[in-house]
């Protein structure tokens, strides 16, 4: 089976809802953010502060390298990496790509928490509102190019994942 690649903004529910699927579909989850964690010992906010984006960046690409090259998962990438067209193009060889979306309103409840979102905090400035929509519009062409897309502003979890494998079975028909 072809992986589940979940992409989409930051809060739009990518590690909740890619563990619910991937029970559902009986594979493997695997989480592209705490995967990189897990294997250089440090919190990505850390990793951001001590080492910068660039740093970050490559070890996201080793990452998603390392993750595409499995099958039966469903992932779920960090909000940023579909920035890098290669990242895409690796992920899609062997998956579909699932964009999860959310309004505005949403993903700044969902994101309130400071010192978890480096990106996100870093463009905050005193506005998280601005921050958060200024950084969508520079993104939403990249989340476009899904095979899939399912929005879950107001919706639980549960609801989004059962909305995925719907979306799933028509589109592998």
């Amino acid at each position: 089976m072809k992986n589940v690649v979940l992409i989409g903004f930051m809060g739009t529910g990518k590690t909740s809802v890619g563990r619910l699927l991937a029970t559902r579909l009986g594979c493997s989850f695997h989480d592209l953010d705490k995967r990189i964690e897990e294997q250089h010992g440090m919190r990505i906010p850390v990793m951001f502060s001590e080492y910068g984006e660039a740093y970050f960046r490559a070890r996201e690409k080793e990452a998603v390298r390392e993750a595409a090259g499995r099958t039966n998962l469903v992932i779920a990438t960090g909000g940023g990496t579909v920035k890098d067209a290669e990242n895409v193009a690796i992920l899609r060889q062997n998956g579909v790509l699932v964009a999860l979306t959310a309004d505005v309103d949403t993903i700044l409840q969902r994101t309130s928490a400071r010192g978890a979102r480096p990106v996100l905090d870093q463009a905050d400035e005193g506005d998280r509102r601005r921050a958060i929509e200024r950084l969508i519009e520079e993104r939403r062409g990249l989340y476009e190019g899904a095979d899939i897309t399912v929005d879950t502003s107001g919706r639980a979890p549960l609801e989004v994942a059962e909305h995925v494998l719907h979306a799933l079975r028509i589109w592998r028909k």
